[in-house]
């Protein structure tokens, strides 16, 4: 083959690799940019998963407080309501013993 033809096969296969290298290159960033969007959406749906799981554990922890709240309250009606029985029922002995007293006192002054 003559020294032409050679150069000229030398050239085509430098244009090739040249155009294989390109091709290669523009698929490598094609790639690398198609990852950096799938990372973006996986870094979004994780944040998105993050905030409902955050949401329903505040919800939990709201529903659990309410549920200490009336037990609170339920147990605070109930001695309340004891209180009451237990105060009406020694009325009678409390009048006469506020009696018992005051007449004590009189017949000291007497």
């Amino acid at each position: 083959m003559a020294r032409p033809e050679v150069l000229e096969e030398v050239r085509d296969a430098e244009r090739e690799a040249d155009e294989i290298i390109e091709g290669a290159e523009r698929e490598a960033e094609e790639t690398i940019e198609e990852a950096r969007k799938r990372a973006e959406e996986i870094r979004e749906s994780a944040r998105e998963e993050a905030a409902e799981l955050r949401e329903e554990r505040l919800e939990e922890a709201r529903e659990e407080i309410e549920a200490e709240r009336e037990e609170i309250l339920a147990e605070g009606e109930a001695e309340r309501e004891a209180l009451e029985e237990r105060a009406e029922a020694n009325h009678g002995d409390v009048i006469e013993y506020a009696i018992e007293r005051f007449e004590e006192a009189v017949h000291v002054q007497t």
